[in-house]
């Protein structure tokens, strides 16, 4: 019996997403983050009649599904399992160069979520994988069942930010082995407990941390963005939305670094670097969802939305 699965996923921002890239028709985008198609839907209904859109996604599962939701854009569309880390070679690989928008849509999707066989969350019974893509070596496991104490309370405090990080190591390593999603996060819950005025699941942050850690999501993140720029044409746009502080961080020191043309240190007493800037911001702030999207969709309250353009190169 192959393992159930909830397919329902709410694309958020998706208006501001169309907005910011300014989707036009005929133009060339990659989805860095197909998911279930519904960004990609959006900005290739905006994008016709002519508009292209290459679509990534480091789950197979989700190429299938976007696949199907989007199979009414014929042959205007263009689906890829893979990680946007090889962005710029994938893009290359099919012809796909320069192109008018990028589009990151990070983090956890739904349908990952609702999939009982990933490991994703703690709500049911799972084996501990978390890999974003079956090639994808280390698993949540091994990380929990063979980094020593150290440098699992070092995961759990670098990408959960969580305050009890070395007491919960602790605890993790002495409940050795753990096979499961629901005894971790009993384990967890115990060895962090309820806090005055903490909202959030005692384990939500320590899954966070290894989902991270597991998918190397904050160096692929880094690579990718660079990348974006590569594959990006003179005005062309970029846009980000992120769901929590550590991505939020790196696409802003990002935007901000690669529009400046000296990122030399502040105490050089003249500029060296040769750096020139490359994009124009274009949100001061990041926009967040308003009030009738949380109401509408919960998981929506935590996203933030980066947007760039590509400057033209200059002498």
């Amino acid at each position: 019996m192959s393992p159930r699965v909830t397919l329902a996923h709410v694309p958020v921002l998706t208006e501001e997403v169309v907005r910011h890239l300014a989707v036009r028709p005929g133009g060339r985008y990659v989805d860095c983050t197909t998911g279930a198609g519904g960004h990609a839907a959006a900005i290739l209904d905006a994008a016709q009649p002519g508009g292209l859109l290459l679509g990534l996604d480091a789950d197979p599962r989700a190429v299938e599904i976007a696949g199907e939701s989007l199979a009414r854009f014929g042959e205007s569309v263009r689906l890829v399992a893979g990680n946007f880390r090889e962005l710029a070679s994938i893009c290359r690989r099919h012809d796909f160069v320069p192109v008018h928008g990028v589009l990151f849509d990070l983090g956890l999707s739904s349908m990952q979520l609702a999939d009982e066989s990933r490991g994703f969350g703690f709500q049911v019974e799972a084996p501990l994988d978390m890999r974003f893509g079956p090639e994808q070596k280390l698993t949540a496991a091994e990380v929990v069942n063979e980094y020593d104490e150290t440098e699992l309370a070092e995961v759990i405090w670098r990408f959960g930010e969580e305050p009890a990080s070395r007491r919960i190591a602790r605890a993790v390593v002495r409940a050795r082995p753990v096979a499961t999603t629901t005894e971790l996060a009993s384990i967890v819950s115990r060895a962090a407990g309820w806090r005055p005025g903490r909202r959030i699941h005692p384990a939500t942050r320590t899954f966070q941390a290894l989902r991270i850690a597991v998918n190397d999501e904050l160096n692929a993140l880094s690579e990718a963005l660079d990348q974006a720029l590569d594959v990006l044409g003179a005005g062309g746009r970029l846009v980000v939305i992120s769901f929590h502080s550590l991505e939020d961080r790196i696409v802003k020191q990002f935007m901000s670094r690669e529009s400046r043309d000296c990122v030399c240190p502040p105490e050089a007493p003249g500029c060296t670097c040769g750096h020139k800037a490359r994009l124009k911001p274009l949100t001061k702030k990041a926009i967040s969802p308003g009030t009738a999207e949380v109401a509408a969709n919960p998981r929506s309250r935590s996203a933030h939305l980066r947007a760039a353009e590509k400057l033209a190169e200059t002498a």
